[in-house]
């Protein structure tokens, strides 16, 4: 599977993540499966996190045998300083590993989100002493929903962040305003040696009344021919890598999409979002 680097941390991400929210509701043998097939893939970073179900759980006694082909990237939802260090603690106990690769500022949505974690008594600061006792790595931080680009900008004023992690897809560059704001962040990410993962890069649109037929709280797209568009769209942004969708189902579509990974021309990227500009967002 193709690499690219992960902005200025010296690693060379897959361009496909394992994304462990497809680890929701699963057990220790299906986890296994599915992590002995991104390994067999050649995937070399795993992205985790506490709020993803069973997936701290079930990751770490397969992953205390594979650490080394590994860079893992966790996060935290806590905003206070306290609530940060108690979360990272047990993440480390969970995963069984002594150190994380990457730790993230999840779902830093909004302004109001920034101003809470950059607080006196907030979670950037039990980052920055993670970091300085070689608990974590590198620092990054990511976001949902129709602000995220433009407040990953303000985030990258305030701190030198070494990734985001952001939706993109070819309905979401529909939307003049999210794309120049998703641009203008790509733009800076590149001048400054940031990484960027992205997530949604299967979106199709809200479940609705529809039964919800695979893991993933939006509805994805399920066929090999859309799935591969979308991800060949979105790794022919500027960007390092595509976290894997919320089901374990859809890993291998994923994979055949980048293996190997054929760009798409300006005009088929056009062309296809003018196609998904009629489908619902999303947020």
């Amino acid at each position: 599977m193709n690499k690219r680097p992960l902005g200025r941390t010296g690693h060379h991400s897959t361009v496909v993540v394992f994304g462990t929210a497809a680890f929701w509701d699963i057990d220790q043998a299906g986890a296994n499966t599915a992590l002995d097939l991104a390994l067999e893939h050649g995937v070399n970073h795993i992205d985790v996190a506490p709020q993803y179900g069973k997936a701290q759980t079930v990751l770490g006694p397969w992953l205390e045998g594979h650490r080394d082909k590994f860079f893992l990237g966790c996060k935290t939802l806590e905003r206070s300083y306290d609530g940060a260090w108690r979360e990272l603690r047990e993440s480390l106990k969970l995963l069984r590993t002594d150190v994380i690769d990457l730790h993230q500022l999840h779902a830093v949505c909004t302004v109001e989100d920034l101003d809470r974690v950059f607080a006196d008594d907030g979670a950037m600061r039990a980052f920055i002493e993670a970091r300085e006792q070689g608990l974590i790595r590198h620092i990054g931080i990511t976001g949902h929903g129709m602000l995220a680009p433009a407040v990953h900008s303000k985030a990258l004023e305030r701190f030198d962040f070494d990734s985001v992690m952001f939706p993109l897809n070819p309905r979401l560059y529909a939307d003049a305003d999210y794309r120049r704001d998703a641009e203008r962040l790509l733009q800076t990410a590149a001048e400054r040696g940031v990484g960027v993962l992205i997530i949604k890069s299967i979106a199709k649109g809200p479940w609705g009344d529809k039964e919800k037929t695979y893991g993933p709280w939006y509805e994805p797209y399920a066929t090999r021919d859309e799935i591969a568009r979308s991800v060949r769209f979105v790794l022919s942004q500027p960007v390092t890598a595509i976290v894997s969708a919320a089901d374990v189902r859809l890993l291998p579509p994923i994979f055949d999409a980048v293996e190997p990974f054929v760009p798409l021309d300006n005009n088929e990227q056009t062309a296809l979002v003018e196609c998904r500009a009629a489908d619902v967002l999303i947020f």
